[in-house]
Protein backbone atom coordinates (compact mmCIF):
# COMPACT_ATOMS: atom_id res chain seq x y z
CA UNK A 1 0.00 0.00 0.00
CA UNK A 2 2.92 2.37 0.65
CA UNK A 3 3.63 2.46 -3.10
CA UNK A 4 0.13 3.73 -3.91
CA UNK A 5 0.07 7.54 -4.04
CA UNK A 6 -1.66 9.13 -1.06
CA UNK A 7 -2.81 12.54 -2.19
CA UNK A 8 -4.17 15.63 -0.50
CA UNK A 9 -6.13 16.32 -3.68
CA UNK A 10 -5.02 14.51 -6.84
CA UNK A 11 -1.38 14.97 -5.90
CA UNK A 12 -1.54 18.69 -5.19
CA UNK A 13 0.70 19.82 -2.38
CA UNK A 14 -1.01 23.09 -1.56
CA UNK A 15 -3.22 23.33 1.49
CA UNK A 16 -6.80 24.39 0.83
CA UNK A 17 -8.67 26.62 3.27
CA UNK A 18 -12.09 25.04 2.78
CA UNK A 19 -13.83 22.06 4.34
CA UNK A 20 -15.05 21.33 0.81
CA UNK A 21 -13.54 21.66 -2.65
CA UNK A 22 -15.85 21.36 -5.65
CA UNK A 23 -15.09 21.56 -9.34
CA UNK A 24 -16.36 20.28 -12.69
CA UNK A 25 -15.08 16.85 -13.71
CA UNK A 26 -13.94 18.31 -17.04
CA UNK A 27 -11.73 20.83 -15.24
CA UNK A 28 -10.04 18.11 -13.21
CA UNK A 29 -9.92 15.12 -15.54
CA UNK A 30 -9.84 16.90 -18.91
CA UNK A 31 -6.24 18.11 -18.58
CA UNK A 32 -5.25 14.56 -17.52
CA UNK A 33 -6.59 13.09 -20.77
CA UNK A 34 -9.72 12.07 -18.83
CA UNK A 35 -7.84 9.44 -16.82
CA UNK A 36 -6.91 9.54 -13.10
CA UNK A 37 -4.41 6.90 -11.99
CA UNK A 38 -4.96 4.76 -8.89
CA UNK A 39 -4.45 6.70 -5.66
CA UNK A 40 -5.93 7.21 -2.20
CA UNK A 41 -6.83 10.13 0.05
CA UNK A 42 -5.99 9.43 3.71
CA UNK A 43 -8.08 12.31 5.12
CA UNK A 44 -10.58 13.10 2.38
CA UNK A 45 -13.98 11.75 1.37
CA UNK A 46 -15.02 12.29 -2.24
CA UNK A 47 -18.40 12.47 -3.96
CA UNK A 48 -18.75 12.37 -7.74
CA UNK A 49 -22.02 13.50 -9.28
CA UNK A 50 -21.81 12.23 -12.86
CA UNK A 51 -24.63 13.43 -15.08
CA UNK A 52 -23.73 12.22 -18.57
CA UNK A 53 -20.84 10.79 -20.52
CA UNK A 54 -19.23 7.66 -19.15
CA UNK A 55 -16.87 6.43 -16.45
CA UNK A 56 -14.94 3.31 -15.52
CA UNK A 57 -14.24 3.34 -11.81
CA UNK A 58 -11.47 1.11 -10.46
CA UNK A 59 -11.57 0.15 -6.77
CA UNK A 60 -8.45 -1.75 -5.70
CA UNK A 61 -7.92 -2.63 -9.34
CA UNK A 62 -11.43 -3.98 -9.95
CA UNK A 63 -13.32 -2.07 -12.69
CA UNK A 64 -16.92 -0.90 -12.33
CA UNK A 65 -19.05 0.87 -14.94
CA UNK A 66 -22.01 2.46 -13.18
CA UNK A 67 -25.09 3.56 -15.07
CA UNK A 68 -25.50 7.32 -15.38
CA UNK A 69 -26.60 9.57 -13.87
CA UNK A 70 -25.20 8.48 -10.53
CA UNK A 71 -23.40 9.69 -7.45
CA UNK A 72 -20.21 7.88 -6.37
CA UNK A 73 -19.14 7.96 -2.71
CA UNK A 74 -15.43 7.22 -2.18
CA UNK A 75 -14.24 7.07 1.45
CA UNK A 76 -10.82 8.02 2.72
CA UNK A 77 -8.18 5.35 2.30
CA UNK A 78 -9.93 3.55 -0.57
CA UNK A 79 -7.61 3.02 -3.54
CA UNK A 80 -9.41 4.26 -6.64
CA UNK A 81 -8.87 5.53 -10.17
CA UNK A 82 -11.02 6.70 -13.08
CA UNK A 83 -11.23 6.68 -16.84
CA UNK A 84 -13.87 9.13 -18.02
CA UNK A 85 -15.33 9.35 -21.49
CA UNK A 86 -14.18 12.64 -23.04
CA UNK A 87 -16.69 15.37 -22.31
CA UNK A 88 -18.18 13.66 -19.24
CA UNK A 89 -20.30 16.18 -17.35
CA UNK A 90 -20.58 16.39 -13.57
CA UNK A 91 -18.90 17.58 -10.39
CA UNK A 92 -16.37 16.18 -7.94
CA UNK A 93 -16.66 17.22 -4.29
CA UNK A 94 -13.75 16.63 -1.93
CA UNK A 95 -14.55 16.79 1.78
CA UNK A 96 -12.01 17.10 4.58
CA UNK A 97 -13.15 14.55 7.13
CA UNK A 98 -11.55 16.43 10.04
CA UNK A 99 -13.77 19.43 9.27
CA UNK A 100 -16.96 17.38 9.80
CA UNK A 101 -16.48 15.31 12.97
CA UNK A 102 -20.26 14.97 13.38
CA UNK A 103 -20.28 12.99 10.13
CA UNK A 104 -17.07 10.98 10.32
CA UNK A 105 -16.32 10.47 14.03
CA UNK A 106 -16.94 6.95 15.38
CA UNK A 107 -19.99 8.09 17.37
CA UNK A 108 -21.75 9.31 14.22
CA UNK A 109 -24.65 7.15 13.08
CA UNK A 110 -23.60 7.60 9.44
CA UNK A 111 -19.82 7.12 9.75
CA UNK A 112 -20.05 3.35 9.34
CA UNK A 113 -22.14 3.69 6.20
CA UNK A 114 -19.89 6.35 4.67
CA UNK A 115 -16.82 4.18 5.38
CA UNK A 116 -17.89 1.91 2.48
CA UNK A 117 -17.67 3.06 -1.12
CA UNK A 118 -20.87 2.95 -3.12
CA UNK A 119 -23.01 4.17 -6.00
CA UNK A 120 -26.42 5.77 -5.52
CA UNK A 121 -29.08 7.03 -7.90
CA UNK A 122 -29.33 10.78 -8.29
CA UNK A 123 -32.54 12.53 -7.29
CA UNK A 124 -33.58 16.18 -7.84
CA UNK A 125 -32.75 17.11 -4.24
CA UNK A 126 -29.15 15.92 -4.65
CA UNK A 127 -28.77 17.82 -7.91
CA UNK A 128 -30.11 20.96 -6.28
CA UNK A 129 -27.78 20.55 -3.32
CA UNK A 130 -24.72 20.14 -5.53
CA UNK A 131 -25.67 23.20 -7.58
CA UNK A 132 -26.03 25.22 -4.38
CA UNK A 133 -22.67 23.93 -3.13
CA UNK A 134 -20.95 24.98 -6.34
CA UNK A 135 -22.49 28.44 -6.18
CA UNK A 136 -21.59 28.89 -2.50
CA UNK A 137 -18.03 27.68 -3.07
CA UNK A 138 -17.55 30.26 -5.81
CA UNK A 139 -18.97 33.15 -3.77
CA UNK A 140 -16.91 34.93 -1.06
CA UNK A 141 -19.99 35.81 0.99
CA UNK A 142 -20.23 36.11 4.77
CA UNK A 143 -20.66 32.80 6.52
CA UNK A 144 -19.28 30.92 3.51
CA UNK A 145 -17.32 28.33 5.50
CA UNK A 146 -20.30 27.55 7.73
CA UNK A 147 -22.62 27.29 4.74
CA UNK A 148 -20.25 24.91 2.96
CA UNK A 149 -20.07 22.62 5.97
CA UNK A 150 -23.86 22.67 6.40
CA UNK A 151 -24.56 21.98 2.74
CA UNK A 152 -22.06 19.16 2.38
CA UNK A 153 -23.30 17.61 5.65
CA UNK A 154 -26.80 17.60 4.18
CA UNK A 155 -25.55 15.94 0.99
CA UNK A 156 -23.59 13.33 2.94
CA UNK A 157 -26.71 12.49 4.95
CA UNK A 158 -28.66 12.05 1.71
CA UNK A 159 -25.93 9.74 0.40
CA UNK A 160 -25.76 7.75 3.67
CA UNK A 161 -29.51 7.19 3.59
CA UNK A 162 -29.27 5.90 0.03
CA UNK A 163 -26.33 3.55 0.62
CA UNK A 164 -26.73 0.03 2.06
CA UNK A 165 -26.52 -0.18 5.84
CA UNK A 166 -23.37 -2.16 6.74
CA UNK A 167 -24.36 -2.90 10.35
CA UNK A 168 -24.63 -6.60 9.57
CA UNK A 169 -21.10 -6.65 8.17
CA UNK A 170 -17.94 -7.36 10.12
CA UNK A 171 -16.61 -4.45 12.18
CA UNK A 172 -13.62 -2.44 10.98
CA UNK A 173 -10.07 -3.28 11.88
CA UNK A 174 -8.37 -2.05 15.03
CA UNK A 175 -6.12 0.18 12.91
CA UNK A 176 -9.15 1.83 11.30
CA UNK A 177 -10.63 2.50 14.74
CA UNK A 178 -7.36 3.99 15.96
CA UNK A 179 -7.24 6.24 12.91
CA UNK A 180 -10.82 7.41 13.42
CA UNK A 181 -10.25 8.08 17.13
CA UNK A 182 -7.00 9.89 16.36
CA UNK A 183 -8.68 12.20 13.87
CA UNK A 184 -11.33 13.08 16.42
CA UNK A 185 -8.64 13.95 18.97
CA UNK A 186 -6.68 15.86 16.35
CA UNK A 187 -9.70 18.06 15.67
CA UNK A 188 -9.93 18.86 19.39
CA UNK A 189 -6.27 19.41 20.25
CA UNK A 190 -4.27 20.48 17.18
CA UNK A 191 -4.23 24.10 18.35
CA UNK A 192 -2.32 23.05 21.46
CA UNK A 193 0.24 21.33 19.20
CA UNK A 194 -0.02 17.99 20.93
CA UNK A 195 2.86 15.66 20.19
CA UNK A 196 2.58 12.11 18.85
CA UNK A 197 3.16 10.94 22.42
CA UNK A 198 0.26 13.07 23.68
CA UNK A 199 -2.13 11.51 21.16
CA UNK A 200 -0.81 8.00 21.81
CA UNK A 201 -1.34 8.44 25.55
CA UNK A 202 -4.93 9.60 24.99
CA UNK A 203 -5.51 6.55 22.77
CA UNK A 204 -3.90 4.16 25.28
CA UNK A 205 -1.35 2.91 22.74
CA UNK A 206 2.38 3.44 22.30
CA UNK A 207 3.73 6.28 20.16
CA UNK A 208 5.41 3.68 17.95
CA UNK A 209 2.09 1.94 17.32
CA UNK A 210 0.33 5.22 16.51
CA UNK A 211 3.15 6.25 14.19
CA UNK A 212 2.89 2.93 12.37
CA UNK A 213 -0.88 3.26 11.91
CA UNK A 214 -0.54 6.79 10.55
CA UNK A 215 2.31 5.90 8.23
CA UNK A 216 0.40 2.89 6.86
CA UNK A 217 -2.63 5.12 6.22
CA UNK A 218 -0.88 8.18 4.81
CA UNK A 219 2.56 7.07 3.69
CA UNK A 220 3.98 9.92 5.78
CA UNK A 221 5.50 10.33 9.26
CA UNK A 222 3.06 11.08 12.07
CA UNK A 223 4.67 14.48 12.57
CA UNK A 224 3.72 15.43 9.00
CA UNK A 225 0.07 14.63 9.71
CA UNK A 226 0.10 16.86 12.81
CA UNK A 227 1.78 19.72 11.00
CA UNK A 228 -0.56 19.47 8.01
CA UNK A 229 -3.61 19.96 10.24
CA UNK A 230 -2.03 22.96 11.95
CA UNK A 231 -1.19 24.75 8.73
CA UNK A 232 -4.53 23.82 7.19
CA UNK A 233 -6.12 25.87 9.98
CA UNK A 234 -3.62 28.66 9.42
CA UNK A 235 -4.68 28.79 5.77
CA UNK A 236 -8.34 29.02 6.77
CA UNK A 237 -7.66 31.82 9.23
CA UNK A 238 -5.70 33.77 6.62
CA UNK A 239 -8.41 33.24 4.01
CA UNK A 240 -11.52 33.94 6.06
CA UNK A 241 -10.56 36.27 8.93
CA UNK A 242 -8.89 39.63 9.37
CA UNK A 243 -6.64 38.36 12.16
CA UNK A 244 -3.04 39.39 11.68
CA UNK A 245 -0.33 36.79 11.24
CA UNK A 246 0.89 37.15 14.81
CA UNK A 247 -2.58 36.42 16.23
CA UNK A 248 -3.03 33.39 13.99
CA UNK A 249 0.32 32.02 15.11
CA UNK A 250 -0.57 32.55 18.78
CA UNK A 251 -3.88 30.72 18.28
CA UNK A 252 -1.92 27.75 16.96
CA UNK A 253 0.60 27.85 19.84
CA UNK A 254 3.38 29.44 17.79
CA UNK A 255 4.55 32.22 20.08
CA UNK A 256 7.45 33.38 17.91
CA UNK A 257 5.91 35.15 14.86
CA UNK A 258 9.07 34.85 12.79
CA UNK A 259 9.29 31.10 13.43
CA UNK A 260 5.60 30.67 12.58
CA UNK A 261 6.09 32.51 9.29
CA UNK A 262 9.12 30.37 8.42
CA UNK A 263 7.25 27.16 9.20
CA UNK A 264 4.21 28.30 7.22
CA UNK A 265 6.38 29.03 4.19
CA UNK A 266 8.08 25.64 4.51
CA UNK A 267 4.73 23.83 4.43
CA UNK A 268 2.71 26.00 2.04
CA UNK A 269 5.38 27.46 -0.21
CA UNK A 270 4.37 31.07 0.47
CA UNK A 271 4.67 33.46 3.37
CA UNK A 272 1.43 33.99 5.32
CA UNK A 273 1.01 37.46 3.81
CA UNK A 274 1.58 36.20 0.28
CA UNK A 275 -0.86 33.35 0.81
CA UNK A 276 -3.56 35.73 2.06
CA UNK A 277 -2.96 38.03 -0.90
CA UNK A 278 -3.23 35.16 -3.38
CA UNK A 279 -6.47 33.80 -1.83
CA UNK A 280 -8.07 37.24 -1.73
CA UNK A 281 -7.03 37.92 -5.32
CA UNK A 282 -8.61 34.63 -6.45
Amino acid sequence: MSQIPAYALYGEDRLLPDALHIEAIKDRAGPEDWSIAAHQHPHLHQLFLIEEGGVTLRIDGTPYRPDLPCLLSIPRGVVHGFTFAPGTRGHVMTVQTAALPDMFAPASDVAGILANWGVVSVDPEMRSNVATLAAEHACPAKGRATMLRALVAQLLCQVARALPDPRSEAPGTRAAQILADFEQLLQQHFRARWSVTDYATALAITPTHLSRVLRDATGQPASTTLEARTFQEACRQLAYTRLDVRQIGFDLSYYDPAYFSRQFRRHVGLTPSAYRKRVNAG
